[in-house]
């Protein structure tokens, strides 16, 4: 009989510092993980009913684009929370633990501006996307002979990962100050 159990260094588990909201995060990942299921089922779909019956879908390419960008958005989330990001481990490898820690708390604090900079510049896009000029709501659409808000949603999606990806890195500069 085979052992059909997930090694622990292939799970996604969220690190201590992460607190309460890295193992949100970590859950909920699933959820985009069925995503991109989904829009390979998709992908699949449109290529039958194209080639095999010559009657090609509206939506297909437009949901596959939404479900994967929603998707590789949320990973920098998940990366974030599971410390599964990109580090210069030539230098960090190197370090004492105390120093280690200084630059968590450092590279954290770093990180945290960058993103509610980039939630502010984020939040200037989500106001042309989901208002009109008059101010009226209207989510931004493709413009396509579909044309779903799914652009709307998006800027509005990123947004919101990146306020929390902001909350997400102060609350691991917090975590990593405090840890001995």
């Amino acid at each position: 009989m085979q052992n059909t159990e997930i090694p622990k260094e292939k799970t996604y588990r969220p690190i201590p510092e992460a607190g309460l909201l890295g193992r949100v995060i970590t859950r909920v990942g699933d959820v985009f993980a069925i995503a991109i299921v989904l829009s390979a089922m998709a992908l699949i779909y449109e290529v039958a009913m194209r080639y095999g019956f010559n009657a090609p879908t509206k939506w297909a390419h437009e949901t596959v684009i939404f479900l994967t960008a929603i998707t590789f958005v949320y990973g920098g989330l998940l990366g974030a929370a599971t410390d599964k990001h990109i580090r210069v481990v030539l230098i960090y490898d190197t370090l004492s633990p105390r120093l280690r820690r200084v630059f968590n708390v450092v590279i954290s604090m770093a990180c945290a501006l960058a993103s509610a900079l980039f939630s502010w510049a984020g939040w200037l896009v989500v106001k042309r996307a989901i208002w009109t000029p008059a101010g009226d709501f209207r989510l931004e659409t493709s413009g396509s002979a579909w044309d779903p808000p799914t652009p709307g949603l998006l800027k509005l999606f990123l947004l919101f990962v990146l306020i929390l990806l902001c909350l997400q890195f102060a609350i691991l500069a917090i975590n990593y100050a405090k840890r001995k």
